[in-house]
């Protein structure tokens, strides 16, 4: 079979075209596969995953977990908040305390950017990012640019507007650099105060009005407001945001064109989006909440054909 380049997913940074190509390929199989009457695979029995989230998280802790199991996975949950760490113990010693009870895969949210990177260093495991700090979030940019790839086909030539709090989301870097390895065209529509330093050089493009980037997109990601990275006020209030830069039905019936809406959630209805966008024919929320689990289903299948087990594909 083929075979990722990289041993480890930390980010889509360290990917190429051809692991995309690979993931989507995988996905779509296992797609068909969480749609059966029977869902499960006993693909990872013998691979035994834990999942250390050391950040608040719902959907992609679930997504993941539900992934393992229909793999077949023995799945161990642990929480930073009730750790040793609190007692002062550092990262790379709970880990390896974990791993000495056999674990071969270690799915890891942390808030410290770089934090899989330093894991693999020092443990023997497969490390996959579930989000580091307001660095990358890899497996959401790879369910985000499926979604879309699965309605419209090759992104290659693609208008694709990424909306919200782009300096704090590690949603938007990962979706920068995916987007930017499948060929489309990028614009983000947000406050200037949210705009990062040098985003130039990703080769993403920057429309502060709202009606002319939804005007030029073919499918448009809104983000959320991410205040619990600010450490002050980037816009005067929430009302002013939602006027200028929330997706409401006004702005989507000035655009007089079919474009996708895709949101990575948590939303905040009447923030960044109002509910009748959220439930429209053009979202395809759900969609990526699907696809997340067939992604990182994917995923962790692929990583683990690299490691020295063997592989159920029954």
């Amino acid at each position: 079979m083929n075979k990722l380049s990289v041993d480890h997913l930390h980010g889509i940074k360290f990917l190429n075209k051809s692991d995309i190509s690979l993931i989507f390929d995988t996905a779509s199989n296992f797609k068909e596969v969480i749609n059966r009457p029977i869902k499960k695979v006993p693909t990872l029995r013998d691979i035994t995953i834990a999942n250390l989230f050391f950040e608040n998280s719902t959907r992609t802790k679930i997504s993941f977990e539900l992934a393992q199991k229909r793999l077949g996975a023995d799945v161990v949950n642990f929480s930073g908040s009730n750790s040793s760490l609190n007692k002062g113990e550092s990262l790379i010693d709970t880990v390896n305390n974990i791993l000495a009870m056999k674990v071969d895969m270690i799915v890891l949210r942390h808030p410290n950017p770089g934090s899989s990177i330093l894991l693999s260093k020092h443990t023997n495991s497969c490390i996959i990012n579930a989000g580091d700090g307001s660095h990358e979030h890899p497996t959401q940019a790879l369910l985000d640019s499926f979604s879309i790839f699965e309605k419209i086909g090759d992104l290659k030539g693609k208008n694709i507007l990424i909306v919200g709090d782009i300096l704090h989301s590690r949603v938007a870097l990962s979706n920068f650099y995916i987007l930017n390895l499948l060929g489309a065209n990028i614009k983000v529509s947000c406050p200037l105060s949210l705009v990062p330093r040098d985003i130039d050089k990703l080769n993403v493009s920057i429309e502060p009005n709202i009606e002319k980037a939804l005007k030029w997109c073919d499918a448009v990601n809104i983000l959320r407001v991410q205040r619990e990275r600010m450490l002050k006020s980037y816009f005067p209030d929430n009302r002013e945001y939602s006027m200028l830069f929330g997706l409401d039905l006004n702005k989507i019936n000035y655009v007089k064109k079919d474009i996708l809406i895709l949101h990575p959630g948590p939303i905040n209805r009447g923030v960044e989006i109002t509910s009748d966008v959220v439930e429209s024919d053009n979202s395809i929320i759900l969609d990526q909440v699907e696809n997340g689990v067939a992604i990182r289903m994917a995923i962790m299948y692929l990583l683990a054909s690299k490691l020295n087990f063997t592989i159920n594909k029954s």
